[in-house]
Formats: C-alpha cells, sequence, structure tokens
C-alpha cells in the first residue's frame, strides 16, 4: 500500500511542477502579448498620421505632388 502511496505522491510532485512552468510559460506569453500590442498601437498611430517630424510612409505621396 505504502508503495501506491508512493507512487501517487511522485506524480503528483511531478504535475505540480509542470503546472508551475507552465503558468510561468503563460504569464511571459502574457507580459509579450502586452508589448506586442502596445508596439502595434504605436505603429498604427504613426501609420494614421505623420508625427510631428513629419514621417513620410511609402504608400503616401510626398507633398510637392
Amino acid at each position: 500500500m505504502t508503495d501506491r502511496i508512493d507512487a501517487i505522491e511522485e506524480r503528483v510532485a511531478h504535475l505540480t511542477r509542470t503546472v508551475d512552468d507552465l503558468s510561468d510559460i503563460v504569464a511571459r506569453q502574457a507580459d509579450e502579448i502586452d508589448r506586442l500590442t502596445r508596439r502595434m498601437a504605436l505603429v498604427l498611430n504613426r501609420i494614421a498620421g505623420p508625427d510631428e517630424e513629419g514621417a513620410v510612409f511609402t504608400d503616401q505621396r510626398p507633398p510637392h505632388w
């Protein structure tokens, strides 16, 4: 009976470690998604209109045309 309990405890320990590892991965992915979302918002804002420096994008005609 103790062998069976030991085996169950070992499995639970492995499963607990796996859950902890996956939790860390999900947290890192959430941070990266947040960072990429902020960067994408900045890119979309720049595309929406030229900034104060007068950035020109390739799909826009130069002002002298």
